[in-house]
């Protein structure tokens, strides 16, 4: 491609972004779950209680259950506090994301694995663009998040994706388009969240199955927060647009991953068979 080729396709591509950031409307948003969600399965597992300031899925041998955002967001930081399944929950998955519609969808996981009574949860991060996954890494927490709620956040502005927990950075993915790596920029995405039955794969590679003497389980979810570009619509982005980590936050990451990361796509070369993506080596 020529170099006025090229310039020009980078125009029409910024142009593009900017028609559609100029169509979204940025706001602060943290209000009662009936407000801004759907329970959208499980028969009447998922409840909204409290005057709608707590959520709670459920999961039985019958069925999990789940929730949708009533809005799709366009870039902004998604903070939710969420309890997950006490005891034995092995075999279980409570899924926490951001994700558009189609084969070539985008999409930003948080995914909680559970396990047998005394062991640790595993908490699962993937990144889907135009379709593509296959970004997992997997960490342990440094404490018990079945106790009491914690704070999960998504940061997701034009150039970062940053996985937050209690406001601790432990996952960056950096837009590298520059370099022919592909992010997720111009499709809106809705939250989702359910707590369903995996104990094909989630618990120890699936050999620990679910426990049905221990269900119903249960997950619960509060102080949802949404500092966010709602489509359509108009108004300003946040701070959040621009926020990047800092050298402090870098490092915290940094000590995060060293001490309770547990699996990086980056660092198994045997599941790519072309070699391991090109942001590994970025």
């Amino acid at each position: 491609m020529s170099e006025l080729a090229f310039g020009s396709k980078k125009r029409m591509a910024v142009s593009s972004v900017l028609a559609i950031l100029l169509d979204a409307s940025c706001a602060l948003a943290s209000a009662t779950f009936d407000k801004e969600f759907d329970i959208t399965w499980g028969d009447g597992r998922g409840k909204i209680m409290n005057n709608g300031q707590l959520l709670t899925l459920g999961l039985d041998k019958v069925s999990g259950s789940g929730f949708q955002s009533k809005h799709e967001y366009l870039y902004g930081k998604i903070d939710m506090q969420l309890k997950l399944v006490p005891g034995n929950s092995a075999g279980t998955v409570t899924a926490y994301y951001l994700s558009s519609q189609g084969p070539t969808h985008d999409e930003i996981d948080f995914e909680f694995l559970g396990n047998v009574t005394g062991e640790p949860y595993t908490l699962h991060t993937n990144v889907f663009t135009q379709g593509q996954g296959q970004r997992e890494q997997q960490f342990r927490l440094w404490f018990d998040p079945t106790n009491d709620f914690h704070t999960y956040s998504i940061l997701w502005n034009p150039k970062h994706i940053i996985f937050m927990v209690d406001d601790m950075p432990i996952r960056d993915f950096r837009n590298l388009e520059g370099k022919g790596i592909a992010f997720p920029k111009n499709q809106p995405m809705r939250l989702y969240s359910s707590l369903w039955n995996a104990d094909d794969w989630a618990t120890q590679g699936g050999r620990v199955k679910t426990d049905w003497s221990h269900a119903p389980f249960s997950a619960s979810y509060r102080g949802f927060k949404a500092d966010a570009c709602v489509a359509p619509g108009t108004g300003a982005a946040g701070e959040w647009y621009n926020q990047e980590l800092d050298l402090t936050r870098q490092q915290r990451m940094r000590w995060v991953q060293s001490n309770y990361m547990i699996y990086n796509y980056c660092t198994d070369p045997k599941r790519f068979a072309q070699g391991v993506p090109a942001e590994c080596s970025m």
